[in-house]
């Protein structure tokens, strides 16, 4: 039975390693300026090192991705005791790594892992760390990344729908839904997606948009209302002849979640108090 069990964790671990062998890694963070460190990052360097051993017997072979991860979760660690770097917990570290093979390349993401990573090796944040993480930074894109990187400052925002109702039957559809200024302030690459973006951001919990809730300020719809596209719409004259169009003003909002997923991943971990 032992032998089975030696047998089958030796297996899980050349799995893994082999997966990692292609993750990609930047090349100037190996070059020799990348590698003149103060003396007290030199040491949480080495505190990370050891700290990343007992998760390196499961992920052998991700030289890498290796090199990167210490390299990050360093510079992020600099401003914590070296006492107090801990081993990060495996069924978040070595999935976070493993999705790194496919990350690596996207900053907005590989950044997201880096500080999932350090605060979950921080004892003093380590509790904020929550497994699930990993798998809704999977599951986002680099544009829905930058969106929460714009929410950590400037949450709530206003979202508005824009009705189109029948003169004549008084029924009614929704010719565009949760339209915002969001992707663009964000800097999305694809702006015109954000709808979509806060969706998936619905879905995976971190925001939320509640249909009875509104700001009470004019100003942040008015801004929207007046964006030369939208306003193209709520005075498209083919529409005003056959229906009423009407706008409905609504707030996006963090969730609970929301709000411990950018302490724990969004926010530079180097930049936060320990708390």
């Amino acid at each position: 039975m032992g032998d089975e069990k030696t047998s089958e964790f030796g297996e899980t671990a050349k799995a893994v390693a082999e997966i990692a062998k292609a993750v990609p890694v930047y090349q100037d963070v190996i070059q020799p300026a990348a590698q003149e460190v103060g003396k007290s990052l030199h040491l949480v360097a080495r505190a990370v090192n050891a700290a990343l051993a007992p998760v390196e017997v499961l992920v052998w072979g991700v030289e890498k991705i290796r090199d990167f991860v210490r390299e990050r979760v360093s510079s992020k660690l600099e401003n914590v005791p070296a006492d107090d770097v801990q081993p990060p917990k495996p069924h978040l570290a070595v999935p976070a790594i493993e999705a790194l093979r496919y990350t690596g390349a996207e900053s907005e993401l590989s950044e997201l892992y880096a500080n999932l990573l350090a605060t979950s090796m921080d004892r003093a944040t380590a509790y904020r760390a929550h497994p699930g993480f990993v798998d809704m930074i999977k599951n986002m894109s680099p544009d829905e990344a930058r969106i929460m990187k714009f929410l950590a400052t400037s949450a709530p925002q206003p979202l508005i729908n824009i009705k189109a109702t029948y003169r004549e039957g008084g029924g009614f559809h929704i010719v565009h839904r949760h339209v915002s200024l969001i992707g663009v302030k964000a800097n999305c690459e694809h702006a015109p997606l954000a709808a979509t973006y806060l969706d998936n951001l619905v879905r995976l919990g971190l925001v939320e948009i509640p249909i009875t809730r509104r700001m009470q300020a004019e100003e942040p719809y008015a801004e929207i209302e007046e964006h030369p596209q939208i306003k193209a719409i709520l005075e498209d004259p083919k529409k005003i002849e056959t229906h009423t169009i009407e706008v409905e003003r609504i707030t996006l909002d963090l969730t609970d979640l929301g709000r411990q997923f950018i302490r724990s991943c969004v926010i530079d971990k180097a930049t936060q108090e320990r708390s």
